[in-house]
């Protein structure tokens, strides 16, 4: 599996296939939305799936920390389902969870979903986190706000960005990562999480000059250009992807 450098606020971040960012120089390890106990959370209102989202996530998660080793794991809010959900979780997968988290530093980026910190989970909660010229909290901060990024760049999750790659027997749709040099948005990252398309005006404006939007594949990204808003407003044609250069990870 390949994962493709880019470069934010004048840091070499890795983007990995499986939807996880690296930020080599901290030996930190950023995942966002990962929406823990959805599928508790859905049965207790009646709707029910099955009960095996939180094993499923916490799985690939565990397999992207042996990957990379970090010191470090930054999760961009809405890490659980709702502001219960560290209480719901089985013992099976509440010992996996500290069992991944032992050893490492854990930063709990506050979400809409989980505005409080998780119960009984060891780390450290926080509205946001600065690092040297990156800050990274939940939802991107509107492009017109003064008080939108570090003066290096953002990261963020919330929006759970998906695109679709044009091929000749028709379009395939992947969640995907959004950059544009100052910000980027991750997607998510959990079992039970649905996309906004980048093209929807929530996603675009954010990116006023266009950005780059890489796709997740099996063992690689593929990236193509989005132009600025004013170039896709109405759900015009995608753009024509392009394989994305992709580095060792």
């Amino acid at each position: 599996m390949s994962a493709a450098p880019i470069h934010l606020g004048g840091e070499r971040l890795m983007l990995d296939p499986a939807g996880v960012l690296h930020w080599p120089a901290r030996r930190t390890l950023v995942v966002a939305d990962l929406h823990l106990e959805k599928g508790s959370a859905f049965a207790a209102a009646g709707r029910f799936l099955p009960p095996y989202d939180t094993r499923e996530t916490l799985s690939r998660l565990a397999l992207l920390l042996r990957r990379w080793k970090p010191e470090r794991i930054v999760a961009l809010g809405d890490s659980f389902h709702d502001r219960h959900g560290a209480s719901r979780l089985p013992p099976a997968e509440a010992e996996a969870l500290h069992r991944m988290l032992a050893g490492v530093e854990m930063v709990w980026v506050l979400g809409n979903h989980d505005p409080e910190p998780p119960e009984g989970l060891p780390g450290l909660a926080a509205e946001e986190l600065r690092d040297g010229p990156l800050v990274f909290r939940h939802q991107a901060r509107p492009a017109a706000s003064r008080f939108a990024m570090a003066p290096g760049g953002e990261v963020s999750g919330h929006f759970h960005p998906k695109a679709t790659m044009p091929t000749r027997v028709g379009g395939i749709t992947r969640p995907c990562f959004i950059a544009d040099g100052r910000r980027l948005l991750l997607p998510a990252f959990g079992a039970y999480t649905g996309g906004l398309d980048a093209r929807d005006p929530a996603i675009a404006g954010l990116f006023p000059r266009g950005a780059r939007l890489f796709l997740l594949g099996r063992e690689r990204l593929f990236s193509m250009a989005a132009g600025p808003p004013r170039a896709v407003a109405g759900g015009g044609p995608a753009p024509r992807p392009v394989l994305t250069e992709t580095g060792p990870g």
